[in-house]
C-alpha cells in the first residue's frame, strides 16, 4: 500500500497495551533468570566459557549502559557455581635458596588451617628444643664430651711444656704468640750472657729450639684436633638430640596433610632447617627476656628467625562457592600481577616471603577473570603483563621497578605459579576493533568474540521479558511493584531509546534509572504501587533537569534573537532541523536555509563548507545536489550557475546530510521563484535521482519545531515532513500526538524531491518539458542563466567597405 503524505496520531508512536499483561504488579511475577536480548552474546559466552583450548579467551563488547557486567558476572557466577573450587595458594620459604620463595597448592580451605598447624608447630618446636638441650641425659653427654677434650688438651700441654723445659727452653707469651727462649737451671737466660757465648753454642740452641718448635706444632695440631673431634661429636649429639624432639611434632603434621605430596616435601624441608639450626631456638628462649620497648619496635620481622617458617596463604577459598568469579575495575600492574611489599627501617629495606601479596589473576586462577578494556589499557606495563600471563599460561610476581631497573634493592623473584583461567575483557567496538588492529596478539589470545547489541525486537515475548526485568529490578532494589500501566509506559520508553517502534532498547542501565526515579515519585506520592503516571512524571523531571540549553535556544527563537518565521511564505528560505546532542542528551531545533542563485560557473556552494564550518558528509550531500541538478536539467548542456546555501545564525560545526533535502528545496525554490510555506519544517536526506533517504534524530528533530511552534501559538497549519521511511522510527511525545490527533500540528512524510516540493510550493512538479510546472521553471530560470553566459558573436563587417 502506497503511504499517505499526512501521517496520523496512531503513526507518531506505538502504544503498549496494559491489557496485555496477565498480571496487576509485578510482585506477581517471578525472577527472570536469563538474558534478554541478547541470543549472540549469549551463544558466544557459552562457546568461549565452555571451550578449554588455549587462547580462547573472550571480548565482549557494546554500548557502555547495556549492563554488559553485570549480565555477564551474573551469567559466569551462576556457571561457576557448579564447578569445583581450585586449591589454595600459599609461599613458603625456600630452603635452597631463600630469594625464590616457592609456591605451595592445598586444598581449597586446607591452606589457612596449614598456616596454623605450622604456626603451632613453631611454637611447640621453641619450647621442646630449648627443654630438650636443657635434659639432664643432654647435659651429661654434652659434661662428658666437653670434660674428654679438656682433659686432652690438658695432657698435651703438660707433655709440650715437658718437652720444652727438657730441652732447656721456657714459653713465653710474646705479643705475635708463643716464643721459645733459652733457659738456665729453670730461669730465663740473660741476653748478655746468651751474647758472650761461642758461636758454636748458639748454633747448638738453635738446632735445638727448631725441634722444640716441630715439637710444639705437633702437640698445638694434636689439640686442636682434639677440639675438632670434640665439636663434631657435640654437633653430632645436638643434631640427635634436635632431631629426637623434632620428628614427632612434625610427623603430628604430616599425618594431617598426608597425600599432599608438595605440602610434604616442604614439611621435610623444614624439619631438616629446624634440626640444621636448633640453636635459634634455644637463643630464642634467652631472647624472651624483658628488654627495651624501643629495641623492641626497631627489631625487624626480618631479624626473626622463625619468619622463614611461616606460610604467606595469598589465596584462600575457604569460604568460596564454586569457581571464583573476580571482577578487577581497577586492573593496574600490581593488582593484576601482584607485588611484593617492602618494610623499610632506618633507611634499610628488607623483604620476605611473608610480603608477597596476591593479584587479581592470582585470585582467579582456576576460575573467571573479568576486567574493562579500556582501564586495562591505560593503566602502564598493565597489558603487557597481562597478554604475557596469558601466553606462558603462568603467573610471574615481579616487581615493576626490577623489571624496569629502576630500583636495586634487595627483592625476591618468586617461583611462577601455573595460570589456568578465562578471561573475559568488556569494552567498546571500537577498542575491540582497534586491538584487532594493531596489536598483533589480541587475536590470538581472545578469539571469541561476544557482542552485545544495543536493541532487540518488540514483541509480546520481549515486553513480557521487560515485564519481568522491571520486576527484578523492583525487588533487588527494595522498592514498590510497578503496576502493569506503568511496566507498559516504561516498554514505551525502551522503544524511544530504541528510536524505532519495531525494537526495544537493551540499555538497561537507563531503564534501571527510569524505574528507581518512578519508584522514588510513587513512594513520595504515598502510592502503593507504581502507575503509568509516575513514570510520566519521572520523564518530565529527568527532562526538566537536562534541557537547559534546549529552553535557551527556544527561548531565543521565540524573541526573534534568532530569525525564524512559523507563518506565511518565502522564496528560497525553508527551515532545516538538526539535533544538538549534549553527551546525556540530545534535543532537535529548527535552522534557517536559505539559498542566492545567478548565473555563472561556480556551482552549487555551501558557505559552511568554504569557511570549514561543516563535516565531510555534509559536503558530499551538499555535491549530491550538483549531480541532481545535472541529472534532472542538464540534458541540453552544460549548466551555467552560481548558488550558494547556507544556515543562517550557525556558527558550529555542521555535519550530516540531512538537510540535504531542504537545501535542494531551497534552492529549486530560488530558481523558479516559487516561495516555500515556512509553517513546514523539512528533514531528510535526497540522492541524486531525488528520492529521500532517511534519517537519524527525526524524533528530537520534530519536538523541537513543535515547541518553537507551540512557545508562538499554533495556527493548525504547522507541521514537518520527515523520509517516509523514517515514519518506523517516530517515537513522539504524548503532547505532540494530542496535537496531531486534534489538528493543530502536522507530521508529512515524503518519498521524492517531488513530493516535498508540492507541498510546499502549492504547484505540481511535472517536468522539465511540461509547461507551468515548477520544474519547468527551474529549466528556463537555467536557460537564461546558460544563454546569459554565451560569448556574444562579433558584428558581420560590409565587404564594400
Amino acid at each position: 500500500m502506497p503511504l499517505p503524505t499526512e501521517l496520523t496520531s496512531y503513526q507518531l508512536h506505538r502504544r503498549c497495551d496494559p491489557a496485555s499483561f496477565d498480571f496487576q504488579t509485578t510482585a506477581e511475577l517471578p525472577p527472570l533468570g536469563e538474558f534478554i536480548g541478547q541470543p549472540r552474546a549469549v551463544a558466544a559466552l557459552e562457546f568461549g566459557l565452555e571451550i578449554t583450548s588455549h587462547g580462547f579467551h573472550l571480548f565482549a563488547l557494546g554500548q557502555p549502559g547495556s549492563g554488559r557486567t553485570t549480565l555477564i558476572r551474573e551469567y559466569i557466577e551462576k556457571r561457576a557455581a557448579t564447578q569445583d573450587r581450585p586449591q589454595d595458594l600459599c609461599f613458603v620459604h625456600n630452603f635452597d635458596d631463600g630469594r625464590r620463595p616457592l609456591p605451595l597448592r592445598l586444598p581449597a580451605g586446607r591452606g589457612c588451617e596449614f598456616k596454623k598447624d605450622v604456626e603451632v608447630l613453631v611454637a611447640e618446636l621453641n619450647s621442646a628444643i630449648p627443654k630438650a638441650f636443657d635434659a639432664p641425659e643432654y647435659v651429661e653427654r654434652r659434661d662428658a664430651i666437653v670434660a674428654e677434650v679438656d682433659t686432652a688438651r690438658k695432657q698435651i700441654f703438660e707433655e709440650m711444656e715437658h718437652s720444652v723445659k727438657e730441652a732447656g727452653f721456657k714459653l713465653l707469651k710474646g705479643e705475635s704468640g708463643m716464643v721459645l727462649a733459652p733457659a738456665v737451671g729453670g730461669e730465663l737466660m740473660p741476653e748478655a750472657f746468651f751474647n758472650q757465648l761461642p758461636k758454636e753454642e748458639k748454633e747448638k740452641i738453635g738446632g735445638a729450639r727448631e725441634k722444640v718448635q716441630k715439637t710444639i706444632e705437633t702437640k698445638i695440631r694434636a689439640a686442636r684436633l682434639a677440639e675438632k673431634e670434640a665439636r663434631d661429636k657435640l654437633r653430632d649429639l645436638d643434631t640427635r638430640t634436635a632431631a629426637f624432639a623434632v620428628r614427632h611434632l612434625v610427623d603430628d603434621v604430616r599425618a594431617k596433610y598426608e597425600g599432599l605430596t608438595e605440602v610434604l616435601a616442604h614439611l621435610d624441608r623444614l624439619e631438616k632447617d629446624v634440626v640444621e639450626n636448633a640453636e635459634d631456638f634455644v637463643k630464642s628462649k634467652d631472647d624472651d627476656s624483658p628488654q627495651n620497648p624501643l629495641v623492641a619496635l626497631m627489631r625487624s620481622s626480618q631479624d626473626r628467625p622463625f619468619t622463614r617458617y611461616s606460610v604467606n596463604v595469598v589465596v584462600d577459598h575457604a569460604r568460596t562457592q564454586g569457581a571464583p568469579v573476580v571482577v578487577e575495575t581497577n586492573p593496574t600492574y600490581h593488582n593484576l600481577i601482584g607485588r611484593i611489599e617492602h618494610q623499610a627501617m632506618l633507611g634499610d629495606v628488607k623483604t620476605d616471603h611473608t610480603m608477597i601479596k596476591a593479584g587479581a589473576l592470582h585470585r582467579a586462577n582456576g576460575g573467571y577473570l573479568l576486567l574493562p578494556a579500556r582501564e586495562c589499557l591505560m593503566n602502564p606495563h598493565a597489558w603487557e603483563a597481562l597478554k604475557r600471563a596469558l601466553k606462558s599460561r603462568e603467573l610471574d610476581v615481579e616487581e615493576l621497578g626490577t623489571q624496569l631497573s629502576l630500583v636495586s634493592t634487595v627483592t625476591l623473584d618468586p617461583e611462577a605459579v601455573p595460570l589456568d583461567v578465562k578471561v573475559v575483557l568488556i569494552g567498546s567496538a571500537q577498542l575491540y576493533y582497534l586491538l584487532s588492529a594493531y596489536d598483533e596478539d589480541f587475536q590470538k589470545l581472545f578469539k571469541v568474540k561476544a557482542e552485545f547489541a544495543s536493541r532487540m525486537r518488540r514483541t509480546a515475548e520481549s515486553e513480557q521479558s521487560y515485564a519481568l526485568f522491571i520486576g527484578d529490578i523492583a525487588r533487588l532494589g527494595g522498592l514498590m511493584p510497578f503496576d502493569r500501566s506503568a511496566v507498559a509506559r516504561v516498554i514505551e520508553f525502551g522503544t524511544r531509546l530504541a528510536d524505532d517502534q519495531q525494537w526495544l532498547t537493551t540499555r538497561f542501565g537507563e531503564v534501571a534509572d527510569l524505574v528507581h526515579e518512578a519508584a522514588h515519585r510513587a513512594g513520595r506520592n504515598g502510592n502503593g504501587a507504581v502507575t503509568a503516571a509516575d513514570v510520566m512524571a519521572a520523564e518530565q523531571a529527568r527532562r526538566f533537569r537536562q534541557n537547559l540549553v534546549e529552553e535557551r535556544i527556544q527561548q531565543m527563537m521565540a524573541e526573534g534573537t534568532i530569525l525564524l518565521e512559523t507563518y506565511g511564505t518565502a522564496v528560497g528560505r525553508l527551515n532545516g532541523l538538526t539535533v544538538i546532542s549534549m553527551g546525556d542528551y540530545a534535543f532537535g531545533h529548527p535552522a534557517r536555509i536559505t539559498a542566492a542563485t545567478g548565473p555563472g560557473k561556480g556551482g552549487v556552494l555551501s558557505i559552511e563548507r568554504e569557511v570549514d564550518l561543516s563535516g565531510p558528509i555534509h559536503g558530499k550531500g551538499v555535491l549530491i545536489l550538483s549531480g541532481y541538478l545535472l541529472r534532472q536539467y542538464g540534458a541540453p548542456g552544460p549548466l551555467s550557475l552560481s548558488a550558494s546555501l547556507v544556515f543562517e545564525q550557525t556558527y558550529s560545526m555542521v555535519d550530516g546530510d540531512s538537510a540535504s533535502l531542504a537545501e535542494l528545496i531551497v534552492l529549486l525554490s530560488s530558481l523558479s521563484g516559487m516561495a516555500l510555506r515556512q509553517e513546514i519544517a523539512v528533514t531528510g536526506s535526497v540522492n541524486q535521482h531525488g528520492q529521500v533517504q532517511p534519517v537519524g534524530g527525526v524524533t528530537q528533530k520534530i519536538e523541537g519545531f513543535f515547541d518553537l511552534c507551540n512557545a508562538k501559538g499554533l495556527t493548525g497549519s504547522q507541521g514537518v515532513m520527515l523520509p517516509a521511511t523514517n515514519i518506523a522510527n517516530l517515537t513522539l511525545r504524548d503532547d505532540i500526538q494530542d496535537a496531531v490527533r486534534d489538528g493543530r500540528f502536522h507530521v508529512y512524510a515524503a518519498s521524492c524531491v517531488d513530493d516535498a516540493l508540492e507541498l510546499l510550493t502549492g504547484m505540481a512538479p511535472g517536468s522539465p518539458a511540461e509547461q507551468g510546472t515548477l520544474h519547468q521553471l527551474v529549466a528556463a530560470k537555467l536557460a537564461e542563466y546558460s544563454a546569459l553566459m554565451k560569448p556574444e558573436k562579433p558584428a558581420a563587417q560590409d565587404p564594400a567597405k
